[in-house]
Protein backbone atom coordinates (compact mmCIF):
# COMPACT_ATOMS: atom_id res chain seq x y z
CA UNK A 1 0.00 0.00 0.00
CA UNK A 2 2.64 2.43 0.91
CA UNK A 3 4.78 1.82 -2.59
CA UNK A 4 1.13 1.87 -4.32
CA UNK A 5 0.68 5.20 -2.58
CA UNK A 6 4.56 6.78 -3.14
CA UNK A 7 4.16 5.95 -7.04
CA UNK A 8 0.90 7.59 -7.15
CA UNK A 9 2.72 10.71 -5.68
CA UNK A 10 5.57 10.42 -7.91
CA UNK A 11 2.64 10.96 -11.01
CA UNK A 12 1.63 14.43 -9.64
CA UNK A 13 3.32 17.37 -11.98
CA UNK A 14 6.19 19.33 -9.47
CA UNK A 15 4.30 21.98 -10.67
CA UNK A 16 0.20 22.44 -11.63
CA UNK A 17 0.20 24.77 -14.03
CA UNK A 18 -1.44 28.37 -13.02
CA UNK A 19 -4.61 29.60 -14.00
CA UNK A 20 -6.15 33.15 -13.25
CA UNK A 21 -9.75 33.94 -13.55
CA UNK A 22 -9.85 37.42 -15.91
CA UNK A 23 -10.78 40.01 -13.18
CA UNK A 24 -7.16 38.69 -11.87
CA UNK A 25 -5.73 39.07 -15.02
CA UNK A 26 -7.18 42.63 -15.68
CA UNK A 27 -5.32 43.28 -12.39
CA UNK A 28 -2.12 41.83 -13.29
CA UNK A 29 -1.82 43.52 -16.70
CA UNK A 30 -2.92 47.15 -16.14
CA UNK A 31 0.48 48.41 -15.17
CA UNK A 32 1.72 47.29 -18.70
CA UNK A 33 -1.37 47.52 -20.83
CA UNK A 34 -1.16 50.64 -22.37
CA UNK A 35 2.59 50.30 -23.52
CA UNK A 36 3.11 50.37 -27.38
CA UNK A 37 2.49 46.72 -28.90
CA UNK A 38 6.50 46.49 -29.78
CA UNK A 39 7.51 47.06 -26.20
CA UNK A 40 4.79 45.16 -24.69
CA UNK A 41 5.42 42.21 -26.59
CA UNK A 42 9.32 42.31 -25.07
CA UNK A 43 7.57 42.71 -21.59
CA UNK A 44 5.50 39.86 -22.04
CA UNK A 45 7.96 37.37 -23.38
CA UNK A 46 10.24 38.39 -20.81
CA UNK A 47 8.59 38.10 -18.16
CA UNK A 48 8.48 34.28 -18.50
CA UNK A 49 12.42 34.35 -17.55
CA UNK A 50 11.62 36.21 -14.71
CA UNK A 51 14.78 34.75 -12.81
CA UNK A 52 17.16 36.90 -15.61
CA UNK A 53 15.70 40.10 -14.96
CA UNK A 54 17.45 41.28 -11.83
CA UNK A 55 20.90 41.12 -13.60
CA UNK A 56 19.08 42.71 -16.50
CA UNK A 57 18.05 45.28 -14.71
CA UNK A 58 21.11 45.92 -12.78
CA UNK A 59 23.33 45.57 -16.28
CA UNK A 60 20.75 48.36 -17.72
CA UNK A 61 21.29 50.46 -14.68
CA UNK A 62 25.35 50.14 -15.13
CA UNK A 63 24.69 51.44 -18.84
CA UNK A 64 22.25 54.36 -18.43
CA UNK A 65 24.81 56.62 -19.76
CA UNK A 66 24.63 55.21 -23.40
CA UNK A 67 22.15 54.49 -25.65
CA UNK A 68 20.60 53.58 -29.58
CA UNK A 69 23.88 51.72 -31.49
CA UNK A 70 26.48 52.56 -29.02
CA UNK A 71 24.34 50.72 -26.48
CA UNK A 72 23.75 47.44 -28.39
CA UNK A 73 27.27 46.91 -29.83
CA UNK A 74 28.15 46.97 -26.01
CA UNK A 75 25.44 44.19 -25.57
CA UNK A 76 27.09 42.39 -28.33
CA UNK A 77 30.55 42.53 -27.02
CA UNK A 78 29.51 41.71 -23.18
CA UNK A 79 27.96 38.48 -24.80
CA UNK A 80 24.98 38.11 -22.17
CA UNK A 81 23.76 34.78 -21.29
CA UNK A 82 20.51 36.24 -21.02
CA UNK A 83 17.30 35.37 -23.06
CA UNK A 84 17.01 37.55 -26.13
CA UNK A 85 13.55 39.27 -24.85
CA UNK A 86 15.38 39.66 -21.99
CA UNK A 87 18.46 41.72 -23.44
CA UNK A 88 15.44 43.30 -25.49
CA UNK A 89 14.85 45.33 -22.91
CA UNK A 90 18.42 46.72 -21.82
CA UNK A 91 17.45 50.17 -23.38
CA UNK A 92 14.11 50.48 -21.12
CA UNK A 93 16.00 50.55 -17.61
CA UNK A 94 12.95 51.75 -16.09
CA UNK A 95 10.96 49.09 -17.24
CA UNK A 96 13.40 46.37 -15.68
CA UNK A 97 13.99 48.44 -12.80
CA UNK A 98 9.86 47.97 -12.27
CA UNK A 99 10.06 44.38 -13.16
CA UNK A 100 13.02 43.53 -10.70
CA UNK A 101 11.49 45.52 -7.92
CA UNK A 102 8.46 43.75 -8.11
CA UNK A 103 9.38 40.21 -8.90
CA UNK A 104 6.30 38.16 -7.15
CA UNK A 105 4.60 40.05 -9.80
CA UNK A 106 6.69 39.43 -12.58
CA UNK A 107 7.05 35.96 -12.16
CA UNK A 108 2.87 35.81 -12.30
CA UNK A 109 2.86 37.57 -15.04
CA UNK A 110 5.13 35.19 -17.02
CA UNK A 111 3.68 32.33 -15.52
CA UNK A 112 0.32 33.54 -16.66
CA UNK A 113 1.89 34.36 -20.32
CA UNK A 114 2.50 30.72 -20.57
CA UNK A 115 -0.41 28.87 -19.23
CA UNK A 116 -2.77 31.61 -20.52
CA UNK A 117 -1.58 33.99 -22.87
CA UNK A 118 -5.28 34.02 -24.81
CA UNK A 119 -6.33 35.37 -21.73
CA UNK A 120 -3.52 37.30 -20.98
CA UNK A 121 -3.91 39.31 -24.32
CA UNK A 122 -7.69 39.62 -23.91
CA UNK A 123 -7.15 41.35 -20.71
CA UNK A 124 -4.57 43.97 -22.21
CA UNK A 125 -7.71 44.67 -24.39
CA UNK A 126 -9.95 44.75 -21.93
CA UNK A 127 -7.57 47.54 -19.96
CA UNK A 128 -7.63 49.33 -23.56
CA UNK A 129 -10.79 49.85 -24.17
CA UNK A 130 -11.67 51.22 -20.62
CA UNK A 131 -8.87 53.47 -20.89
CA UNK A 132 -10.05 54.85 -24.81
CA UNK A 133 -13.82 54.71 -23.73
CA UNK A 134 -13.15 56.99 -20.52
CA UNK A 135 -11.24 59.35 -22.66
CA UNK A 136 -7.36 58.34 -21.56
CA UNK A 137 -6.35 56.64 -24.38
CA UNK A 138 -6.09 58.64 -27.59
CA UNK A 139 -3.26 59.14 -30.58
CA UNK A 140 -0.65 61.76 -29.37
CA UNK A 141 2.82 63.10 -30.08
CA UNK A 142 3.97 60.19 -28.79
CA UNK A 143 1.86 57.35 -29.73
CA UNK A 144 -0.58 56.57 -32.43
CA UNK A 145 -3.73 54.63 -31.31
CA UNK A 146 -5.77 52.48 -33.84
CA UNK A 147 -8.96 51.47 -32.73
CA UNK A 148 -11.39 48.54 -34.06
CA UNK A 149 -11.87 45.44 -33.09
CA UNK A 150 -8.65 45.41 -31.24
CA UNK A 151 -6.81 48.67 -29.73
CA UNK A 152 -3.44 48.56 -31.01
CA UNK A 153 -0.76 50.95 -29.72
CA UNK A 154 2.47 51.88 -31.89
CA UNK A 155 4.99 53.77 -31.72
CA UNK A 156 4.59 57.09 -34.11
CA UNK A 157 7.76 56.23 -35.48
CA UNK A 158 9.04 52.56 -35.35
CA UNK A 159 13.13 53.59 -34.44
CA UNK A 160 11.83 55.56 -31.27
CA UNK A 161 9.68 54.13 -28.10
CA UNK A 162 8.28 55.84 -25.05
CA UNK A 163 7.48 54.42 -21.85
CA UNK A 164 4.30 55.41 -20.44
CA UNK A 165 3.40 56.58 -16.88
CA UNK A 166 -0.02 56.32 -15.67
CA UNK A 167 -1.86 55.48 -12.47
CA UNK A 168 -3.80 52.35 -13.55
CA UNK A 169 -6.72 53.63 -10.75
CA UNK A 170 -6.68 56.69 -13.02
CA UNK A 171 -6.96 55.71 -16.35
CA UNK A 172 -9.31 52.84 -16.27
CA UNK A 173 -12.16 54.48 -14.28
CA UNK A 174 -14.91 56.93 -15.06
CA UNK A 175 -13.32 60.26 -14.34
CA UNK A 176 -15.47 62.77 -12.20
CA UNK A 177 -17.85 65.35 -13.64
CA UNK A 178 -15.76 68.15 -14.53
CA UNK A 179 -13.11 66.15 -14.44
CA UNK A 180 -9.32 67.43 -16.98
CA UNK A 181 -8.34 63.86 -18.89
CA UNK A 182 -5.28 65.63 -20.25
CA UNK A 183 -2.03 64.86 -18.54
CA UNK A 184 -3.31 61.62 -17.19
CA UNK A 185 -0.75 59.42 -19.19
CA UNK A 186 2.98 60.95 -19.48
CA UNK A 187 5.65 59.59 -21.25
CA UNK A 188 9.31 59.15 -21.01
CA UNK A 189 12.38 60.29 -22.96
CA UNK A 190 12.09 58.54 -26.60
CA UNK A 191 14.11 54.95 -26.75
CA UNK A 192 16.17 54.56 -29.80
CA UNK A 193 15.99 51.19 -31.03
CA UNK A 194 17.42 50.70 -34.42
CA UNK A 195 18.42 48.17 -36.32
CA UNK A 196 20.90 46.63 -34.38
CA UNK A 197 18.87 45.74 -32.21
CA UNK A 198 17.54 43.07 -34.28
CA UNK A 199 19.19 40.55 -32.48
CA UNK A 200 16.97 40.58 -29.54
CA UNK A 201 13.57 40.10 -31.46
CA UNK A 202 13.20 43.63 -32.47
CA UNK A 203 12.89 43.10 -36.20
CA UNK A 204 9.01 44.18 -35.98
CA UNK A 205 7.53 42.33 -32.69
CA UNK A 206 4.67 42.43 -32.74
CA UNK A 207 0.60 41.02 -31.80
CA UNK A 208 -1.25 38.82 -33.45
CA UNK A 209 -4.59 39.76 -31.47
CA UNK A 210 -7.71 37.73 -33.12
CA UNK A 211 -5.19 34.96 -32.92
CA UNK A 212 -3.82 35.59 -29.92
CA UNK A 213 0.19 34.98 -30.98
CA UNK A 214 3.12 37.13 -30.03
CA UNK A 215 5.43 37.80 -33.47
CA UNK A 216 9.20 38.27 -33.42
CA UNK A 217 10.76 38.14 -37.11
CA UNK A 218 7.49 37.51 -38.74
CA UNK A 219 7.23 34.28 -36.49
CA UNK A 220 4.60 33.01 -33.91
CA UNK A 221 6.62 32.74 -30.36
CA UNK A 222 5.41 29.80 -29.12
CA UNK A 223 6.82 29.38 -25.88
CA UNK A 224 4.39 27.81 -23.41
CA UNK A 225 4.24 26.30 -20.22
CA UNK A 226 4.46 22.68 -21.36
CA UNK A 227 7.77 23.73 -23.49
CA UNK A 228 9.34 26.56 -21.01
CA UNK A 229 12.51 24.09 -20.48
CA UNK A 230 13.14 23.50 -23.61
CA UNK A 231 12.13 26.23 -26.12
CA UNK A 232 14.21 28.23 -28.27
CA UNK A 233 13.23 32.05 -29.87
CA UNK A 234 12.80 31.49 -33.93
CA UNK A 235 14.54 34.73 -34.24
CA UNK A 236 16.34 35.42 -38.15
CA UNK A 237 19.63 35.75 -36.40
CA UNK A 238 20.72 32.86 -34.45
CA UNK A 239 21.02 33.25 -30.69
CA UNK A 240 23.73 31.11 -29.10
CA UNK A 241 23.60 31.44 -24.87
CA UNK A 242 26.81 32.59 -24.44
CA UNK A 243 29.08 32.23 -20.70
CA UNK A 244 28.45 35.39 -18.92
CA UNK A 245 31.69 37.47 -16.96
CA UNK A 246 30.07 39.55 -14.60
CA UNK A 247 33.18 41.45 -14.40
CA UNK A 248 33.20 43.08 -17.73
CA UNK A 249 31.44 46.08 -17.77
CA UNK A 250 30.90 47.92 -20.82
CA UNK A 251 33.22 50.81 -19.26
CA UNK A 252 35.76 49.01 -20.62
CA UNK A 253 34.54 49.44 -24.05
CA UNK A 254 33.35 52.85 -24.08
CA UNK A 255 35.90 54.36 -21.39
CA UNK A 256 35.80 58.08 -23.09
CA UNK A 257 31.76 58.24 -22.48
CA UNK A 258 31.84 57.10 -18.98
CA UNK A 259 34.91 59.88 -18.41
CA UNK A 260 32.47 62.43 -19.91
CA UNK A 261 29.66 61.22 -17.48
CA UNK A 262 31.52 61.41 -14.45
CA UNK A 263 32.41 64.51 -15.48
CA UNK A 264 28.88 66.10 -15.60
CA UNK A 265 27.61 64.40 -12.37
CA UNK A 266 30.27 65.92 -10.37
CA UNK A 267 29.84 69.03 -12.28
CA UNK A 268 26.11 68.96 -11.08
CA UNK A 269 27.19 67.86 -7.76
CA UNK A 270 29.29 70.31 -7.12
CA UNK A 271 27.23 73.37 -8.23
CA UNK A 272 24.33 72.32 -6.05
Amino acid sequence: MKIIAILGCLSLPLFAQPRLPPDQLDHLVDRIALYQDPLLAQVLSAATYSNQIPDAADYAGHHRYINGDALAAAIQQDNLPWDPSVVALIPFPSVLDMMASDLGWTQQLGDAVLAQRGEVMDAVQRMRRRAYDYGYLRTNPNIRVVYGPYIEILPLDAAYYVVPRYDPLIVYARPRPGFVLGGAISFGPRIAIGAAFSPWGWRGPAFGWGAHTIIFDNHPWERSWVNRNTYVHPYVAPYRHPVYHPGVRVEEHHAPAREEHNRREEHHEYHR
